[in-house]
């Protein structure tokens, strides 16, 4: 009877045993191909579903593609399907095996696939909508004003940052490409901050800044050397989007100092004669000056490059024929150098020197006095020379005339020149009183060809 018992015992053993193991394996196995109560998938709830109900249920959702904002509705769109076909079931078996656990659990998981037929709809229709209604509700709103360092005369400050409420399109946009495949998108609002003068943005401007207020630049003009020292010529200067930016407003103060010291264009000069006369004679279109504009790049890009020196010679500029100036290179006899032609309208006569030295010099008739057509007293400089010449013009007198001369050298802007004048009879001293040219230096035309000859383009031509 012990015996009996003894396997009766075991056999119920064995049954409890097995039954367990039934019950346990069993719920191993639906646990295994279930998803957990609070699992979902692109935004649509498939708890206790197993893989095959899970994807009949993401394909039968609709995509109503509306987006809110902070719960609003925002941007209303068409529904489309959700895009999922049988060809997802091995990418929700993944994600089944990956949420997977022995014990029930009831922690909320929303995990993100891409469906494979997925509609471009958001991507070509809505996402561009909704760049274009928050471009057109921020015309609208106040932007934030970013905080930024300033060097001023080589002290750094900072301007004040002011909030703002306009949208952050980029963070919004981003926002949603991350919830693309969800059935509705709910973004959160974000709104552009402004950079303040603590962020790392404005103390590298500060960085930048301090490095250029240590630059110099030496600016030679002619042989002079302007040494100038950043903190001492820059009035306001900005480091941002990487890139320096120089206010005009002190570097031109230099330059206007530099051309008040040094050019000559339209400056009266202190001029010798033949007979060894002082006079003073006005300024015409002879000379040279700094174009500011040119002159400031040259020094602003030189300080952000951080160039030692820098030549003057590129910024000149001149009036009339030659617009890039005359005479840079003429450092004496007040600028006009020693190669020039000298008037005396007194005197009528005319004075030509070549490196220093007079190569000619002959009786001319300038321009009519008595009806107020004076050749003009002035620095010019010789434009152009030209053989033969045909001369187009109007005088007192003669309102449209057309002349051909041997010789033309023109140097005023008006039109006045030395030319040949063989119609000419009267060659008096006093000719030019009542008699004279329309302006012009008629010269007798056994000379002009010396006279031609003996001047050459950019030289001045004094005029007194």
């Amino acid at each position: 009877m012990v015996k009996i018992k003894h396997k009766v015992a075991l056999t119920v053993g064995g049954i409890v045993v097995f039954l367990i193991a039934a019950v346990l394996g069993g719920y191993t196995y639906y646990r295994s191909t279930h998803f957990n109560k609070n699992i979902q998938i692109n935004g649509v709830s498939v708890g206790g579903l197993n893989e095959k109900s899970a994807l009949a249920q993401l394909k039968s959702e609709k995509i109503d593609n509306n987006v809110y904002l902070n719960g609003k509705l925002l941007l209303e769109g068409k529904k489309t399907s959700s895009g999922f076909t049988q060809k997802d079931l091995s990418k929700i078996r993944q994600l089944l095996k990956k949420q997977w656990t022995f014990l029930p659990e009831s922690r909320k998981i929303s995990y993100q696939i891409t469906p494979s037929n997925v509609s471009n709809y958001r991507t070509n229709v809505i996402k561009p909508k909704l760049k274009q209604l928050l471009d057109k509700k921020n015309s609208k709103l106040t932007a934030a004003v970013d905080s930024h360092a300033v060097l001023r005369y080589g002290k750094i400050t900072y301007t004040a940052s002011k909030k703002g409420n306009q949208y952050n399109v980029a963070k919004i946009l981003t926002a949603y490409d991350k919830q693309k495949n969800q059935p509705t998108t709910n973004i959160k609002k974000f709104v552009i901050q402004p950079v303040t003068s603590s962020s790392n943005q404005v103390k590298k401007q500060k960085e930048k800044l301090e490095t250029l207020a240590k630059r110099t630049v030496v600016y030679k003009v002619q042989q002079t050397n302007y040494t100038l020292a950043a903190k001492d010529v820059i009035n306001q200067a900005t480091y941002i989007g990487d890139k320096y930016q120089i206010s005009q407003d002190g570097i031109v103060n230099e330059i206007n100092d530099i051309n008040n010291k040094q050019a000559t264009l339209q400056k009266s000069i202190s001029f010798k004669t033949h007979a060894g006369d002082t006079v003073n004679v006005p300024g015409g279109t002879y000379g040279w000056a700094l174009k500011t504009s040119d002159s400031y790049e040259t020094i602003s890009a030189a300080f952000i490059n951080n160039k030692s020196e820098v030549d003057a010679a590129s910024d000149i500029y001149g009036v009339g024929y030659l617009t890039y100036g005359t005479g840079y290179d003429n450092l004496t006899n007040d600028g006009i150098g020693t190669t020039y032609a000298e008037i005396s309208i007194q005197d009528q006569r005319a004075w030509f020197y070549i490196d220093g030295k007079e190569v000619y010099t002959t009786n001319i008739v300038t321009g009519k006095h008595s009806t107020n057509e004076d050749t003009p007293t002035g620095v010019w400089y010789i434009m152009y020379k030209q053989s033969p010449a045909t001369l187009e013009g109007s005088e007192v007198g003669n309102a449209n005339y057309s002349v051909k001369v041997n010789y033309w050298a023109q140097f005023t802007s008006s039109g006045c020149g030395f030319h040949d004048a063989s119609w000419r009879t009267d060659w008096s001293s006093t000719a030019y009183l009542t008699n004279g040219s329309g302006g012009c230096a008629n010269t007798p035309s056994a000379n002009m060809e010396s006279v031609y000859n003996s001047l050459s383009q950019k030289e001045a031509v004094v005029v007194y």
